[in-house]
């Protein structure tokens, strides 16, 4: 059994700022990744409207454990943090495709097998 974690941060020219897109967003990555929301799971979205911290900041509890996104939107460039962990497999191509709805201008991510070290999965 695989421990998989996408993290991914990106630079954005259209960063998400509504709420109800960002939470709109995440169900379609659990539903991308072919994962499914627990009962009571989210996706729980909000804005927070913090000095030097502005932005969203969203998590949803999947069946194989947690996906979570945090946007800053009025920094230059806006960026992206987000993170799927799962004890069971997906394809992480499928989540970089839905980043591109955000126009990423430059994207890092890593892939890493947490089951017993932080191996990364190439």
């Amino acid at each position: 059994m695989i421990h998989k974690h996408l993290i991914i941060r990106a630079e954005v020219k259209n960063p998400i700022t509504e709420t109800e897109v960002a939470a709109e967003w995440l169900q379609r990555v659990v539903k991308a990744i072919d994962m499914k929301i627990t009962e009571h799971g989210g996706p729980y979205v909000d804005y927070v409207n913090k000095p030097n911290n502005c932005g969203i900041a969203g998590i949803v509890m999947i069946e194989t454990s947690h996906c979570s996104l945090h946007i800053w939107d009025k920094i230059e460039p806006p960026f992206v943090q987000f993170d799927i962990y799962s004890c069971a497999e997906f394809d992480e191509k499928q989540v970089l495709k839905l980043l591109d709805e955000m126009n990423p201008t430059k994207i890092d991510h890593i892939c890493l097998d947490r089951k017993n070290s932080l191996k990364e999965i190439k």
